[in-house]
């Protein structure tokens, strides 16, 4: 049974006639009356009764119709989504973005975006850039933003720029200078991102250090913002590292001072996709968009590279 047979034999019963059935689908009228005559022995049943000038359904097409109208319909509203996922005149579109996405300026991605494609439907999910690459990885999500390293099996990987990462504290001495992983150990730490714990990708990268020395990095508290672990910080609670971005916000508190590491330590903001998967066209301009804005707002100085 094809879509051209049912197409063809809901403008027979409609239209009462092959020819006429003919015209409507812009077809002839032997086409036709072969295309249903095809569908009459796959079923094994007649369709009409041929005699007089108007076709008579019989008992198995009015049983079929309703049938053949949602299978043509069905067929019908895929095509119509898909030409609109082309044009970006609707369809859904999902991104993941860095759970601290309003530090690199990009709260305003979604009204951007929505601003030029007002049809399109956005879901945009911000987690730790670990469960931003398990989602990608898994097909949830189409692509996101991501900082490294990450587990990238599976996925297509484009590093965008680096952010350099320093130690904060509201306690430590202002000319205490660079600061080693060995007192940064000592130190009693706040750690944010408590749910993704030691994978995410910047405890990551300080844990492989501490244990490259033979040292144990505790953090005293965990919390899930870093919003919170700097409140915590500026009373003088504990210490914590954050992202040279972060540090330089008009968010950060004041009364907080920042050393960069002896060993530089960066985060890796990357852009992460499905490998060898299409993603749809409303994803893709969405990641283009984001990628545009978050290199256009990046310097060369101040700790931060554009790495493209």
């Amino acid at each position: 049974m094809t879509l051209a047979q049912l197409r063809a034999f809901l403008a027979a019963m409609d239209s009462g006639s092959f020819t006429a059935a003919a015209m409507e689908i812009d077809s002839t009228q032997a086409s036709v009356s072969e295309l249903i005559a095809r569908l009459e022995r796959e079923l094994g049943l007649p369709l009409f009764t041929r005699g007089g000038r108007r076709l008579v359904p019989t008992a198995a097409a009015r049983e079929l119709r309703p049938h053949a109208l949602r299978a043509v319909s069905a067929i019908g509203d895929g095509m119509g989504a898909l030409a609109a996922l082309r044009s970006l005149d609707g369809g859904i579109c999902t991104f993941g973005v860095l759970r601290n996405a309003a530090y690199y300026d990009l709260s305003d991605l979604v009204e951007t975006f929505h601003l030029r494609h007002p049809h399109v439907r956005v879901r945009l999910v911000g987690l730790n850039s670990a469960l931003v690459a398990e989602s990608v990885a898994t097909g949830e999500i189409e692509a996101g933003l991501v900082v490294l390293p990450i587990s990238a099996t599976g996925l297509s990987v484009t590093p965008l720029f680096r952010d350099e990462v320093v130690f904060a504290s509201s306690t430590r001495a202002a000319r205490g200078g660079a600061i080693g992983i060995e007192e940064i150990a000592a130190a009693k730490l706040v750690l944010y991102d408590a749910y993704a714990g030691w994978n995410d990708p910047t405890r990551r990268q300080l844990l492989d250090r501490a244990q490259a020395r033979g040292l144990t990095l505790e953090p005293a508290i965990e919390v899930e913002h870093v919003e919170t672990a700097l409140g915590l910080v500026a009373a003088g609670a504990a210490d914590t590292i954050v992202s040279r971005t972060i540090a330089e916000s008009d968010a950060f508190p004041e009364d907080i001072r920042t050393f960069p590491l002896s060993e530089p330590l960066y985060d890796t903001v990357a852009l992460v996709q499905r490998e060898g998967v299409v993603i749809s066209p409303a994803t893709q301009r969405l990641a283009e968009l984001a990628q545009q804005m978050l290199l256009e707002r990046v310097t060369e100085h101040g700790g931060r590279t554009r790495l493209i």
